[in-house]
């Protein structure tokens, strides 16, 4: 749903891409000759027998405000340049920079988007090459090393595929627990302890553990979480998926979740929390800092942990003390018994990389694309050069050498600047995790309860219209009615607050059309199965 905050801001984008040419006009881009530079080779990279001598220039478009650290200055990207010859020059923009490049027809060599759904992405075809053709054409290895559920989710209606992202993950992957949990209700486990290990699995349990709480422990926060600042925070999607809340109807159609009863019940229980005075208004006011500050000194009792990952130093801290330590425990259930169903990552990824049909030389980019995709560029990027930044140990697993640990820890900065480790991420994926030695620390145990609870989303993923649709608006001003009512609704001072909170909402859905929203998300839905081969 978070797709959708971004229909107003790229309403221009649309226009702008469908102005240009007529919105039909596609650039041809150029071919060029490798006959005196390597054979194809399907079993071998292209980069490898490249005999091209002088050093290829590429500049690579960033469509967000990032400071990149120049290339091959780090031992990271030093690598890349040494093996592919290459030189890269970083251009960073926004959409309005994005929309006069596409305009003018001067895009860099290589464009990065930040996401799958943008309306740049969905008409690639008009200013990026097809990475089949460049395949084919170039350098026929690519095709051994990209994810084929990956590479035909991101396919344009043509049946071609343009872009190519960092973090996309497959059901192979949820299956193989390749990717840990981030999402969990999690209590001090001193705590836990002295209230007889007590369940919150039920809207009665859960009011009842809260009070017992603050009479236990009045100078702790029975119950935190993360900031709330533009949405509801955890108590949107999170709160459904523990409780199980389907992604679609019996029928077949894309289900609204936010109107699902089971949810509903569970934010009654949370207001209930919040009217017996265990959620604090700081809860809704606090930043990031007060946060983390919080989970660091113990503050709260219990937190529901969205991200918990993202939170591991402060979750080291407070267990560093001494004092006790954050656990996860079985957090809401549906009460008909429907299974947890946390998600993570989707198949859609984050980044998006492309080669423009601007391309000096897309027989060189797409070598550097295979080169990133491939095992050997994975473990690169993510854990640098053997015997420089890690080591092999005896089972065959990596472990970061401990000079760069401690300059990690001492001073990140100089850390960045000199071994450039998971910076240069934008084609890394989840599965070389597998590759390295485990670590513990104060969120593996809360990794290792989150393991069979992972469920894929994927085929909701992108289901909003298309930018500056009816649909899109209507489902624009919904999210936005939705993520101020469920803060509402927690903080209702009585319950009849909270029913005519809920009634509203309800009718506003039904005013902005929520049945031909969800009808033409439908349609996507049924796309997205087709892509992943899914049969009703």
């Amino acid at each position: 749903m978070k797709k959708v905050v971004l229909g107003l801001l790229t309403a221009s984008l649309v226009l702008t891409l469908a102005a240009c040419g007529g919105g039909d006009k596609k650039e041809e881009g150029k071919d060029i000759s490798i006959k005196d530079r390597y054979e194809l080779d399907a079993k071998k990279p292209a980069w490898q027998l490249d005999n091209k001598k002088e050093v290829t220039d590429l500049t690579w478009y960033i469509n967000a405000d990032w400071k990149m650290t120049p290339f091959g200055k780090d031992v990271t990207t030093k690598k890349i340049k040494e093996d592919l010859n290459i030189n890269v020059k970083f251009v960073t923009g926004d959409d309005a920079k994005l929309n006069a490049l596409i305009s003018s027809g001067d895009l860099p060599d290589i464009v990065t988007l930040m996401e799958k759904d943008s309306p740049a992405g969905n008409k690639a075809d008009k200013w990026a090459y097809p990475l089949d053709d460049l395949a084919k054409k170039y350098d026929p290895y690519f095709n051994s090393v990209v994810t084929e559920d990956t590479f035909k989710w991101f396919e344009l209606k043509d049946g071609k595929t343009y872009g190519y992202p960092n973090f996309s993950n497959t059901q192979k992957d949820y299956d193989n627990n390749v990717i840990p949990a981030n999402d969990a209700f999690v209590i001090r486990q001193d705590v836990y302890e002295k209230l007889g290990k007590p369940s919150i699995s039920t809207p009665e349990d859960f009011q009842k553990v809260m009070n017992d709480i603050k009479k236990e422990y009045p100078k702790l926060v029975p119950f935190g979480f993360p900031p709330v600042k533009e949405d509801g925070g955890p108590f949107e999607r999170i709160l459904q998926d523990f409780i199980g809340v389907p992604l679609e109807t019996k029928n077949g159609e894309f289900n609204e979740r936010s109107l699902d009863p089971e949810y509903k019940e569970w934010l009654q229980a949370i207001n209930k929390v919040y009217q017996d005075g265990n959620i604090t208004d700081d809860s809704f006011t606090d930043d990031g800092n007060s946060y983390k500050e919080k989970l660091k000194n113990g503050d709260y009792a219990i937190v529901f942990a969205n991200g918990f990952n993202g939170s591991v130093g402060e979750f080291q801290d407070f267990k560093n003390k001494g004092e006790s330590e954050y656990m996860a425990i079985d957090g809401p259930k549906s009460t008909s018994d429907r299974k947890i169903m946390l998600n993570q990552t989707g198949i859609s990824g984050w980044l998006v990389n492309y080669v423009s049909k601007n391309a000096k030389d897309p027989a060189k980019a797409i070598q550097l694309f295979t080169y990133l995709i491939s095992e050997e560029g994975q473990i690169l990027t993510k854990f640098g050069v053997e015997g420089e930044t890690f080591k092999y140990n005896d089972d065959k697993k990596v472990e970061i050498l401990p000079a760069v640990k401690e300059l990690e820890k001492s001073n990140p900065e100089e850390y960045r600047n000199k071994y450039g480790l998971t910076a240069f991420n934008f084609f890394n994926n989840d599965r070389m995790n597998l590759l390295k030695q485990p670590e513990d620390s104060a969120v593996t145990q809360m990794q290792e309860w989150g393991k069979g609870k992972l469920v894929p989303h994927f085929i909701i993923e992108n289901t909003t219209s298309e930018a500056g649709s009816k649909e899109a608006r209507s489902e624009l001003a919904i999210k936005t009615k939705y993520d101020t009512a469920v803060i509402s609704l927690i903080r209702s001072k009585t319950d009849k607050d909270f029913e005519k909170t809920y009634k509203e909402y309800v009718d506003f859905t039904e005013k902005n059309n929520i049945k031909d929203v969800n009808k033409a998300k439908t349609e996507i839905m049924k796309q997205n199965k087709e892509k992943l081969g899914i049969k009703d």
